[in-house]
């Protein structure tokens, strides 16, 4: 079934681009060419646009107290997508994808992936993508074991100091390996974003925080550490980061150029329908749907009901799953001491609901229905 599915996805990259290199058409497990994947990325993106933040970590806390009620509900396989950071990897690494397309209207969430495609390909392990991304060097003798938790993969690199000298070394590998392996052109613009994503790790290393441009990195946010160390409801640590299998997961997926990154508006008039055009085209339905808290702003700028109609022409199963974060407001659902409830919503009540005309405010879309932790 596996091999089918990748046989029909890289025979549709085929017709699309005719005559294109022997190894997309051919039925394998490779997932798309260095020479498809970037326009791919360009077929389904739009013009990008403002948000207020820099997003380069969650603000969502309380994004594991899904990952109980995912694997009650056996999500797997499928196309996930999502909006936003890293995040997103967490909730691949849990759903198993065959596919990932992470939607975001900032041109510089893009970069990130881009950014962070590279570190998954140049690692391989947990240990050297914690090198990388926080350019720590690694010691000659290693205390760490492919079953060490997240907890002891922190601990361990906290006492390691940064490097400016490997920052600079692993910026050029990766500006390197972006425009030459992967044939993505980056601009002098595209550089200086990618620099200062990288600069702000490098900087602020574990304490990395989320923060709206122009303001401070507000301490209320989770920092990198803490939303590493998040743990799901049955008291479990669940981020990518505590498994190798999760993490190796993750990488073959990047390896194979199966997360895609694009530009895009959730209502805008191109992306997510695109989006939905080539699932279709290659015979897949989407199984998760992460919009983190995009439908506040959505309905905040008038455009929900533009919305709306992209989410009615995804392929979808009346098993596909909404993951949303929903801030702002008290909800059922929402633990203390966090300031976001994460919720689950089947994609069909949400279209049967939209329909009606029901959703006329975010505390409706929060609270009018959704699956609970616990039934």
């Amino acid at each position: 079934m596996f091999l089918r599915k990748f046989f029909f996805f890289t025979f549709a990259i085929y017709l699309l681009w005719g005559a294109a290199p022997a190894e997309v058409a051919r039925p394998s497990l490779h997932g798309l060419s260095d020479e498809a994947f970037p326009r791919l990325i360009q077929r389904l993106s739009e013009e990008p646009g403002f948000f207020n933040s820099d997003n380069l970590i969650t603000n969502e806390s309380s994004y594991l107290q899904v990952l109980g009620r995912l694997r009650d509900l056996r999500v797997r396989d499928g196309v996930y997508l999502g909006v936003g950071p890293e995040q997103n990897f967490t909730y691949i690494a849990k759903t198993r994808p065959s596919l990932a397309i992470i939607l975001d209207i900032r041109r510089q969430n893009l970069l990130f992936h881009w950014l962070f495609k590279s570190l998954f390909e140049m690692s391989r392990n947990r240990s050297e993508y914690i090198s990388y991304l926080f350019c720590k060097p690694l010691p000659a003798k290693m205390t760490l074991s492919k079953k060490s938790n997240v907890q002891e993969l922190l601990a361990f690199f906290e006492r390691i100091a940064p490097d400016q000298n490997l920052f600079q070394r692993n910026l050029t590998q990766i500006e390197s390996r972006i425009s030459r392996q992967h044939h993505f052109s980056l601009s002098r613009s595209d550089m200086n974003v990618m620099h200062d994503i990288y600069q702000e790790f490098f900087d602020n290393q574990f304490e990395i925080r989320f923060r709206s441009y122009g303001r401070p990195m507000y301490h209320f946010y989770p920092s990198f550490k803490e939303i590493c160390l998040e743990k799901d409801l049955e008291g479990n640590w669940g981020n990518y980061l505590n498994s190798e299998e999760d993490f190796l997961f993750l990488k073959r997926l990047q390896s194979r150029n199966l997360i895609l990154p694009v530009v895009g508006d959730f209502a805008g008039p191109k992306a997510l329908r695109a989006i939905g055009d080539y699932l279709r085209e290659i015979g897949e339905t989407v199984s998760v749907f992460y919009v983190s808290n995009v439908e506040f702003y959505l309905l905040q700028n008038g455009v929900f009901s533009q919305y709306g109609e992209n989410v009615k022409r995804l392929p979808t199963t009346e098993k596909s799953l909404f993951i949303r974060a929903y801030f702002r407001f008290p909800h059922p659902e929402r633990l203390p001491g966090y300031i976001s409830a994460t919720l689950l919503q089947r994609i069909s009540n949400f279209v049967q609901i939209f329909d009606a005309k029901q959703y006329l405010s975010y505390q409706e879309l929060g609270l009018r229905d959704y699956i609970a932790f616990k039934e």
